[in-house]
């Protein structure tokens, strides 16, 4: 019994020995299985290499081709050479050209802005649109759309220019551009959104006034039309009537020039007719003033027979007032001028 209980001890303690040693020898395999497997990933990996340089050189060659196209932009092979202009008719050509060569040549026509150029060249005196294009390798052409003259404006200091239709001043009239019917005056000369607003209002207003006139056959005997006031529009005669004034409002005025011309057609018929200073229809009435200190007998047989004639025609009777009593009714007869000062009729005596 005690043997067999010895033999079974030693038995168990060669057994784990035994196990020990197994443990280990299969161990030992698992590292060598380790180091294969990183072999084989490094293999697999060196597989991607020619696929990386093949990135690579494209990358390269990318950046070696764009690196030569802005050399190739910048070369004198896309030097600016030429400047062709179209449309220039009124707008200076060597301008427009002198303008775009000196921009374009500090990029190249290649990689010149035509954007800012057609911006730069809108804002010449005469242009009204601006088209730039690249001619390749070395050329710009620009077309141009030039601004139409519609109206003169006379200035607050007495020069003539001419303006377009939305009250852009062009350049000063010359004695070789064809005379325009009459004048505008009045356009406001300050730089802001407002004030050029109100000034195409102006100019459309002149130009229907404009317009009814030469189709009525009236607009040889105006000078100027003063816009000052669109409320106020006021008509100043030409030739033997260049003293007198018309006072028209601001409704009908077409209506009220032609009644305010009939007017004074009768009214020079009688002695006080030349000393008229202005006839005023703003307000519907027909109000004649006349020069200050003119002796004139409104009790004459041809006065009294004209102021007779209206009534039994029914038509409204002219009412007369002289320069002194024009003066007391500012509302109708004086207004202030760019001063701020009384503007007295034109023509009256002070």
């Amino acid at each position: 019994m005690r043997d067999q209980a010895v033999v079974q001890k030693v038995g168990n303690r060669s057994g784990l020995s035994g196990t020990r040693r197994s443990t280990s020898a299969v161990q030992r395999p698992s590292k060598r299985s380790q180091k294969s497997d990183l072999a084989e990933r490094l293999r697999n990996l060196s597989g991607y290499f020619p696929s990386l340089l093949k990135v690579a050189l494209a990358v390269g060659l990318g950046v070696m081709l764009f690196l030569g196209y802005r050399a190739a932009a910048a070369a004198s092979f896309f030097q600016i050479r030429q400047v062709e202009v179209q449309g220039a008719s009124r707008v200076s050509g060597d301008e427009v050209q002198a303008l775009v060569r000196r921009e374009a040549s500090k990029t190249g026509v290649w990689n010149a802005d035509l954007n800012m150029l057609s911006e730069k060249i809108e804002r010449l005196p005469w242009v009204r649109n601006a088209v730039v294009s690249r001619v390749l390798p070395d050329g710009v052409r620009v077309r141009i759309a030039e601004r139409i003259p519609v109206a003169v404006v006379r200035t607050a200091a007495g020069r003539f220019r001419w303006v377009d239709e939305e009250s852009v001043p062009l350049g000063e009239m010359s004695p070789a551009d064809h005379m325009p019917a009459f004048f505008l005056r009045g356009l406001s000369e300050e730089d802001t959104e407002i004030a050029r607003r109100e000034n195409i209002d102006r100019v459309r207003m002149f130009l229907a006034l404009q317009g009814e006139s030469e189709a009525a056959g009236l607009s040889e005997r105006i000078s100027e039309v003063n816009l000052m006031d669109v409320k106020d529009v006021r008509v100043q005669l030409a030739g033997n009537d260049s003293q007198i004034e018309l006072r028209l409002g601001s409704q009908e005025t077409n209506k009220r020039l032609q009644e305010g011309l009939r007017v004074l057609d009768q009214q020079r018929q009688l002695p006080r007719g030349r000393f008229i200073s202005y006839i005023d229809l703003s307000y519907g009435k027909r109000v004649v003033g006349f020069i200050s200190g003119a002796h004139v007998s409104a009790g004459t047989d041809e006065a009294e027979s004209a102021i007779a004639a209206q009534q039994s025609s029914g038509q409204t009777p002219i009412r007369e007032t002289s320069q002194k009593e024009a003066t007391k009714r500012p509302d109708k007869t004086t207004r202030p001028n760019e001063k701020g000062r009384a503007d007295s009729t034109p023509g009256a005596e002070r």
